[in-house]
Order: structure tokens, then sequence, then C-alpha cells
């Protein structure tokens, strides 16, 4: 059976770790660097990497030569974490990889870091194709398997989920990580209401930090701040996960990333989920925050793949993201699993009940949520999808006709329009339609908000209609447009057979409409 040794060190922790496939033994040996004051500063991590790698990897070795014997002889592959990261700590980490693969005569792996958040959380759980969100310092995003890579389904605009926390905790004067001083504050405080923003399945957290310090300089107490933080940073990442359970089909969630061990956002997630019929899963904190075990794992996924590196191939690469690493490790299956319409469907966030010639919408109340906010997002998407459908529908793009609303009720009575979800009926000419459809709307001076495949429906022939607008809002802005086309695009990657003839088909519909 494979053993592997892993070496992690993209950012903060130095750690080594031995996988052993036969016992799924893991052991891990870390020594985090924490910064005397401030936020990471990266000449003072890589000296970290090079005073602590050298001592975890010494122990590691130990303890192969104690467990198991001669590590050339008891050791398949070297596995070290390639990118996303810190390029001075990569460059530390990769260096001893490459010796001690080449003192051992070893095969070397080189791992992408967030995938390993992924694979720990798959292995662990027993899952076979789940949703996974990850939430850690540098990075905020949903992944799904899908022809043969794992595709950002949603992902941070601008930092990631612990860096944003950490830009509120610095502003305080407290020392890092933030994160688990935000989470004991938060528990003796009281919510109060910071700017919640998410488009489509993306979103956005520098508002948020820079609200969060604005409050507290405007006197409201640090544990109402805290609270109102978390309240609503966690819930719009279990929204994204909920609409990417929604989009795909899938019913089993896997969290990764050392924001989540906070107790608050898992057991977001897991009321979640239960809602829903998911599975939901949280590996042990140990493989949450960045460890070499993760590393490990995956590295023995890829060694049995015959995944290896070249040393002349192994540079690191900072700014690797996950949809860009062939998945050769995996055989078939995919998050995007068809679902059949009924009388009665669910989506992320409410129940479609079809009595043609009508149907009625009713935004559903979300648990996971603080009540105060639950309540001020179901009016407001209630509002704004009965404002934008009619006027989307004045513009010629066909839309239901809104019959009634009552926002306090969430509730909405519409025309019934299309035969199918566009993404049960996935077509070239539908996905170009979309795109002019969407091109009108933004003539119109408003975006769309989540023009997924499951918020278009398709009728006879090739008749598109775009449905719910609850995450519209009116924009001068080309850049919001151009998200909108992001979140189209990020969507059918993660749905479409043919991923990239989809998405083609929406760029050609772009360059043409917004040329200027």
């Amino acid at each position: 059976m494979t053993r592997v040794l892993g070496l992690e060190g993209t950012a903060w922790c130095a750690s080594a770790a031995v996988f052993d496939a036969e016992t799924d033994d893991v052991r891990i040996e870390s020594d985090a660097y924490t910064p005397p004051s401030g936020g990471i500063n990266p000449r003072e991590a890589a000296e970290h990497m090079r005073e602590a790698v050298p001592a975890v990897l010494e122990t590691m070795l130990a303890t192969v030569r104690e467990r198991y014997g001669d590590p050339a002889a008891e050791l398949d592959a070297v596995a070290f974490s390639r990118g996303p990261g810190l390029g001075p700590c990569l460059r530390v980490v990769a260096t001893a990889a490459r010796a001690l693969a080449g003192s051992l005569e070893l095969p070397l792996v080189g791992a992408n870091h967030m995938i390993a958040h992924l694979e720990i959380g798959r292995h662990r759980s027993g899952f076979e194709t789940p949703v996974c969100l990850n939430a850690s310092g540098a990075n905020a995003h949903v992944l799904g398997y899908h022809d043969g890579r794992y595709r950002v389904l949603g992902e941070t605009m601008d930092t990631g989920v612990g860096n944003a926390i950490d830009k509120f905790t610095r502003h305080l004067g407290w020392s890092h990580p933030g994160g688990p001083k935000v989470e004991t504050r938060a528990r003796n405080g009281d919510y109060v209401e910071l700017p919640y923003v998410v488009k489509g399945m993306d979103f956005s957290f520098a508002g948020i930090t820079s609200a969060a310090k604005q409050a507290v300089d405007d006197g409201t107490p640090v544990a109402d701040v805290c609270r109102g933080l978390e309240e609503t940073v966690f819930a719009m990442l279990t929204e994204v996960g909920e609409r990417a359970l929604s989009l795909t089909g899938a019913d089993e969630l896997v969290l990764g990333g050392g924001v989540g061990q906070n107790d608050r956002l898992r057991g977001m997630l897991a009321t979640m989920c239960e809602a829903r019929g998911a599975d939901f899963y949280a590996p042990e904190p140990r493989f949450l925050r960045d460890n070499a075990g993760m590393i490990a794992v995956l590295g023995a996924l890829m060694y049995e793949a015959g995944d290896t590196l070249a040393v002349a191939d192994s540079a690191v690469r900072p700014d690797y993201r996950p949809d860009q690493v062939p998945v050769t490790w995996r055989d078939g299956g995919s998050v995007a699993v068809p679902v059949a319409d009924d009388e009665r469907a669910r989506g992320a966030e409410a129940v479609v009940d079809f009595v043609p010639p009508t149907v009625t919408k009713r935004r559903l109340s979300k648990d996971y949520r603080h009540p105060d906010l639950d309540g001020r997002l179901r009016r407001r998407r209630t509002r704004a999808e009965a404002r934008l459908t009619s006027t989307a529908r004045r513009l010629g793009v066909p839309t239901p006709v809104i019959r009634d609303v009552d926002p306090p009720e969430g509730r909405l009575t519409l025309g019934h329009v299309g035969d199918a979800d566009l993404r049960d009926a996935l077509t070239e000419p539908r996905v170009q339609a979309v795109g002019r459809h969407l091109a009108r709307c933004h003539e119109g001076g408003f975006v769309h908000g989540d023009p997924t495949p499951r918020n278009v429906r398709v009728g006879d022939g090739d008749r598109v209609f775009l449905i719910d607008f609850g995450l519209g809002y009116y924009t001068d802005d080309v850049e919001d447009y151009a998200m909108d086309l992001h979140v189209f695009e990020g969507a059918l990657g993660g749905t479409a057979d043919d991923a990239d003839a989809m998405v083609g088909n929406v760029g050609a519909v772009r360059s043409s409409r917004y040329s200027e």
C-alpha cells in the first residue's frame, strides 16, 4: 500500500506528515508562525520556514524510521504544496521536498493546496461527489468536480474570508489570527447590520470589513460588531454553498480551510444541509488549518495515478488556481446531476409550486441566518425580483408576467413559462440567447444578479426565458455587467458536458456587445 511523506508551507505553518494508505493513519508535525503583531509578514514567514521546515521534517523522518524502517525503502513518494501561497514560503518548502526526494530516490508530487483541503474532506467523509466550500485565510470559493477538473462554482471577488476578518481585527490592534478572537467576542454580542454582498455564487468581503471598522470607530460595542461580522460573512458562505447544491443537484457538502474551525460557520452549514436533506462533513480541526496531512493524502492519490513531477518541472505557483489542475486520480462522476421538474421544485432560496398557467414562489425562511438578516433579505429580494422581472419584460427580454407580490411573506405569483430549466436542456443557441438577454438588461442599466442555468427556462424550440431576478440591481458600472457574465460562465463550467464550447458562446456575445 502507498505511503507518502507530505510537506506544507504555503504561508504561516511549516508542517510535515506521513500518510499510510493501508491503515489510513496520518501523522502530522507542525510549527506555526505567529507574528508578534499585525498580519503575516512574507519575509518573516519565509524566515520561519527556513528554520522550521528542517526541524519538522527531521521529526517526521524519525517517526518513519521508528514505525516503518528506512525511509528510502518504506516511503513511496514525497509530496509538497506547490501553491497557491506566498512565493518565498513555497520556495523554501519546494526546495526541501526536492532535496528529500533526490536523496531518497523517490518520486516528487506537487499538490494544489486548495484541492488538498477538498480531498482530505472527501477522503475522511467517504463522500463520492461532494460540493466543497473552502474557507481559508487567503481564499474562499465553492468547488465541484465536473468533466475532469474541479470547477470553481463561486468565489470571492476580492479578499479571502480569513484575511477579511484579520483586517478587521488588525484595526482593533489584535494579533494574528483574528478569527478565534472574533468568535469568542461574538458569543456575547448583539447582531448589528453589515453589508451583505452575494452575486450569484460569488461574494465580496471588502465592504463588510470597511463597515465593521467604521462601526467600531463610531462607538458600536466591539462584541456587537463581531457578532454582526460572523452572522453576515458566514451566512453569505452558507448561502453560496446552498446555491451550489441547488445548481448541481448534489447532496453532499464538505468544508475545508482554517476558517472552517469556527463553530458558528459549521453550525450554519449543518443546519442548511439538514433542511435540504444533504449530508455535511467538516474534518477535524487538524485537517482544517494548514497542515501537511492533507498534502500527503492528496499526494498518495496523485502518486497512485502516476501524476508525478520531474525536478525541472517543479517550480512553485503562488497563484495556482484549483481549476487549473487536471484531476488525474478520479474516474467519472460529477456534481452536475440533472433534477427532473415536477409540481413542486426547490431552489436555493425558494419553493416553487407549479399550477399552470401560474406558479407561486415563496422565499423560505432560513434557520441558519439571524432572523433580522433573514427577514431583510427575503423582503428585499422579493421586491427586486418583481420590479426587475417587469422591467426586463418591457425591454423585450422574455420573462414571466408578475401577477401578485407579497414582500413580507416573500411570496410571488407569476405566469408559468418554459418546459424545463436550461441546466437540463443545454444547447449552444440557447446559451447564446441568454447572452443576448443579459446584454439587453445591461443596456437597460441593471444586472440579473444570478444568471445560472437553473434561473433560465426554455420552451418550444429555442425560446429562452430569464427568471429569478431577486439578486438583481440597478448599476452603471461595467464591472457589474461583467460579473453577470462571469457568474453565468462559471455555472456553465460546472454543469455543461462541453463546458468550454458553451462558455465560448457566451464569450462571443460578450465580445460583440461589449466591445466599447
